[in-house]
């Protein structure tokens, strides 16, 4: 039979190091990698790695029951330019469905050498992570499965250990398993070492005083990382095939483990003779060697603020203890997750911390889908992170906990989140364990220092000298330096009015004159506006990093013909009013506004308020809705009180400040004359 015509009835082996060695078109085998909300990561070879996405699938990616480590059948669709590999689905899932399997090596037969049925039954693959022995860091690894260089134990190695799913005996196959009698492991017989040190010890019998970084369950052994102050190696502990061994073993313990060393396909490994999980002083001891270690390795040796501004030199001790947390995250391999506001300063933000964190986590965890396993970032619509934000963030980090043995994130909220009313939704997730850090551009409550680990805030500077794109920007300079020449403009760029003129000054010597800049703002303000709950991630790349000018331009333009159109229709029915010696204008937002339409509310009443305030008395610009209302003051006043005030003039109105920091409160539709009354009255009272 010619083979060649029936090449969809066969499956093959890569034995390639490169994604450009694939051939597109043909079905190989896989191991499963990692899930993502987008599709499935599968290894085709220790250093290949494939998407499936879900739109590949034939049926939904929740009712997979795949697991990682899961053997499963593949097609190469397309191989990119960037090396990244797209894959499709393959109806049949097991050996006995295709009609035969061959070899895809690319230095051998370009048509592939047939692999024999033994062979195939041999080949399961147990993933290994360990940092080379020769770099002394404590990166935690991949927790999902591929080491810092992007390699992995190959079947082979699993073949030569013992451990395919049949099975066996352990004095045959030379794997260690956990005896019913206790293995003598004292210092003698197997002396403490560093796992910088495994290297020299190769067919030792040593022990390690380590933490557990990760713990994952073959169809053969159970292989526990584990992290100590120099480095990372995997450990293979084998009972039975696919039965957990050391069950009571968790990730975070403080162990000592006692093996042989042992170098499988370049990679260092421990066969674990007897693992016991430290307690009291002896496990404090081996934290705090890894925190230490830890720490020197996160921390910014100094925050150099990308221009000269005050107010960030004043934060500069709490944007290191913003640096230290996030870098930490990265060496930990622990998923960040940063919420910021679905505006242009939040976008800009946002952005800032992304740039400067995916380099280094291509760097630490090298597998093809890393940036967008380990880094996340989703816009918020809300001025605040309430209970809503939190219980979808907390049930996406505990699926990804319990069905891909995933640490639980480090959630950065980024000008949003510094408010009383967050408070709830930081506290969730502190109940599960969840790191959190504040970055906003504003004073916080005194509530948010309870909830938070890191919160960096506008302290006693000047609140008006700040935005919060500033305060990212400079925090992601300290998080990575190598990115400080991509930073340099856009806390320019964050800036709606009154830009310290340093920054103007930084970003024009980038080469970002004011119209640039102000075009990029625009534009991004335009695209966060759209679906405003999705990153746009390559979108706010090329407008804010890789764009010339033309579609910053193109986009801009398309702002300003919008914006232009509602401020005229508003402006046209401004209500005029005074109170107090406080001048209102108030807009029926209802009425007057396209609500399901470019601008915002919240953005057109900025630009009426800067068109339109007056500079010899206090101005204040209202626009009421339905059932909330915005307030804009060119003077101070404390949106609460304003709302407690109105509460007492109009009971039973539900008045709630909502978004303190947006000057937004709600109240019953019904009532909504009365409560703008009471809010006048109580403005000017205030002011």
């Amino acid at each position: 039979m010619d083979w060649i015509t029936h090449e969809e009835d066969v499956w093959f082996d890569f034995r390639g190091e490169h994604a450009n060695q694939l051939t597109p078109g043909r079905f190989y085998r896989g191991t499963v990698d990692g899930f993502a909300e987008f599709g499935v990561f599968v290894d085709l070879s220790p250093s290949v790695t494939g998407l499936l996405h879900r739109s590949e699938l034939d049926r939904r990616l929740e009712s997979l029951d795949w697991d990682r480590g899961d053997t499963v059948f593949v097609q190469v669709k397309n191989v990119r330019d960037n090396g990244n590999v797209d894959l499709g689905w393959s109806i049949r899932q097991s050996e006995s469905e295709f009609r035969g399997a061959r070899i895809d090596d690319p230095d051998g037969d370009p048509a592939g050498e047939p692999l024999d049925r033994e062979e195939t039954a041999a080949n399961k693959a147990v993933k290994t992570r360990p940092k080379p022995s020769h770099e002394p860091t404590v990166d935690r690894g991949n927790a999902r499965g591929t080491t810092a260089s992007g390699s992995a134990a190959s079947s082979e190695g699993d073949a030569e250990n013992g451990r395919s799913s049949g099975g066996g005996d352990t004095a045959e196959t030379g794997a260690s398993a956990p005896a019913d009698e206790p293995v003598a492991t004292d210092d003698e017989a197997f002396p403490r070492v560093s796992i910088a040190d495994l290297g020299d010890r190769v067919g030792d019998d040593v022990s390690v005083e380590a933490i557990v970084a990760d713990v994952y369950q073959t169809s053969g052994p159970t292989v526990f990382e584990l992290t100590d102050e120099t480095g990372t190696v995997e450990c293979a502990a084998f009972v039975e095939a696919g039965v957990r061994a050391y069950p009571e073993v968790e990730v975070d313990d403080a162990v000592r483990l006692a093996g042989e060393v042992e170098r499988r396909h370049g990679d260092l490994q421990i066969e674990t003779e007897a693992l016991t999980v430290l307690g009291g002083e002896d496990a404090d001891a081996v934290t705090a060697r890894l925190d230490d270690a830890m720490t020197s390795r996160a921390r910014p040796e100094s925050v150099e603020p990308l221009a000269p501004h005050g107010a960030v030199e004043t934060l500069a001790d709490d944007l290191a203890d913003a640096a230290e947390a996030i870098r930490r995250a990265v060496f930990d391999g622990r998923p960040i997750v940063v919420r910021h506001a679905a505006t242009a300063d939040g976008y800009v933000a946002g952005a800032a911390i992304e740039r400067a964190v995916l380099p280094l986590v291509r760097e630490e965890h090298a597998a093809s889908d890393a940036e967008y396993h380990y880094f996340t970032r989703r816009p918020l619509d809300d001025p605040m992170y309430g209970m809503d934000a939190a219980t979808n963030d907390v049930t996406r980090m505990l699926q990804g906990r319990d069905r891909h043995d995933e640490k639980l994130p480090l959630v950065l909220l980024v000008g949003t989140g510094s408010t009383a009313e967050s408070a709830d939704g930081l506290g969730l997730l502190g109940v599960y364990g969840a790191r959190r850090v504040v970055l906003d551009a504003a004073v916080a409550d005194e509530e948010i220092a309870d909830v938070t680990e890191v919160l960096v805030d506008a302290g006693d500077v000047d609140v008006d000298d700040l935005s919060t794109g500033a305060l990212a920007a400079n925090v992601a300079a300290a998080v990575n330096a190598e990115t400080r020449a991509d930073l340099v403009h856009l806390p320019a760029v964050s800036y709606w009015e009154n830009t310290p003129e340093a920054y103007v000054d930084a970003a024009a010597e980038a080469g970002y004159d004011a119209d640039r800049v102000r075009e990029i703002r625009e534009a991004v303000a335009l695209e966060a506006y759209y679906q405003s709950y999705e990153d746009k991630r390559e979108l706010i790349t090329d407008l804010l990093f890789d764009d010339d000018g033309g579609l910053a331009g193109h986009v801009s333009e398309q702002f300003r013909v919008k914006l232009e159109d509602e401020v005229d229709t508003a402006e046209a029915n401004l209500e005029t009013r005074e109170a107090g010696g406080v001048r209102f204008a108030v807009l029926d937002t209802d009425s007057y506004t396209h609500r399901f339409d470019f601008p915002p509310t919240t953005l057109l009443l900025d630009e009426l308020h800067r068109r339109n305030r007056a500079d010899d008395v206090p101005f204040v610009t209202v626009g009421v809705g339905t059932d909330e209302l915005h307030i804009r003051s060119t003077v101070p006043f404390e949106v609460r009180d304003v709302a407690a005030q109105a509460r007492e003039r109009v009971p039973g109105a539900g008045v709630t400040a909502f978004g303190v920091r947006d000057g937004r409160i709600e109240f019953l539709s019904g009532m909504r004359e009365a409560v703008l009354n009471a809010v006048v009255a109580a403005i000017a009272e205030q002011v």
